[in-house]
């Protein structure tokens, strides 16, 4: 699978699909407005690893809520991104059966060289 789970109103999602120059094969979910399912959470994880490796502790919403004074479960983290798209760290970017989450440079590097290998 060729996907790429993102928000077409952030500015760094919009840079790094520029930057990797995915082909048409691609889909591209917007999740705001496309909201993520159980089912692709879950394809997510098994290649993540873990619910947490998939969220992202800088949302507003994580210090809103409290959520950075409480510990966690993996049950908590998969609720909460099925909850509000803005807690799936993103970009997230599937390349066969590679998975490549979030906007570090060295993710970005990597997945870019995944797309056009």
């Amino acid at each position: 699978m060729k996907k790429i789970y993102h928000l077409s109103t952030c500015d760094t999602c919009q840079r790094i699909i520029k930057e990797l120059q995915p082909s048409d094969e691609f889909i591209l979910q917007d999740i705001k407005t496309e909201a993520i399912s159980l089912s692709q959470v879950e394809e997510m994880k098994e290649l993540a690893g873990s619910f947490e490796a998939l969220f992202s502790k800088r949302a507003r919403l994580f210090r809103q809520q409290g959520l950075h004074e409480k510990q966690l479960s993996e049950t908590d983290f998969k609720s909460l991104i099925l909850e509000h798209y803005t807690f799936l760290k993103r970009p997230v970017i599937f390349v066969n059966e590679e998975l490549f989450v979030g906007n570090s440079k060295k993710v970005v590097a990597a997945a870019k060289a995944a797309i056009h290998s």
